[in-house]
C-alpha cells in the first residue's frame, strides 16, 4: 500500500476488536484532549513518541490514525505509510465522530 485508506469509526472499532489483526490506534490530538478522553488503548502519537511507536508496532500491523475530526490524521497516516507501515487508515470523523457514535472512550 503506497497510500493510506479511509475508515469509518464503526469499521475502526471492528478492526480494533479483531484480535488476529493486532491493529493499533494512534491518536495525534494535543495532550490535553487526549488526557480528557481517547479510544481505549490508543497510543498518543507526537513528535516525541514516534520512535517509541516505531519500536512497538510492526510495519505489518494495521495502524489507525485518529485526530479531532478526521482531517489532520490524513497527513499523519501518509507519513506512517512513507515510513514503511503497510496498512494505515485515517479514521473519518476523528474522535468527535467516535464520540457521536457512542463508541467506548477511556478517560
Amino acid at each position: 500500500m503506497e497510500q493510506f485508506q479511509h475508515i469509518s469509526v464503526t469499521d475502526a472499532q471492528e478492526k480494533l476488536n479483531q484480535k488476529d489483526h493486532n491493529a493499533r490506534m494512534v491518536d495525534i490530538r494535543d495532550p490535553q484532549s487526549f488526557g480528557r478522553g481517547h479510544v481505549d488503548g490508543a497510543f498518543h502519537l507526537t513528535n516525541d513518541t514516534i520512535v517509541t511507536l516505531m519500536n512497538e508496532v510492526e510495519f505489518e500491523q494495521p495502524v489507525l490514525v485518529m485526530c479531532y475530526h478526521g482531517h489532520s490524521s490524513q497527513g499523519a497516516a501518509q507519513y506512517l505509510i512513507n515510513q514503511g507501515y503497510e496498512e494505515v487508515y485515517s479514521v473519518d470523523g476523528g474522535f468527535e465522530g467516535w464520540n457521536k457514535a457512542g463508541l467506548p472512550v477511556e478517560k
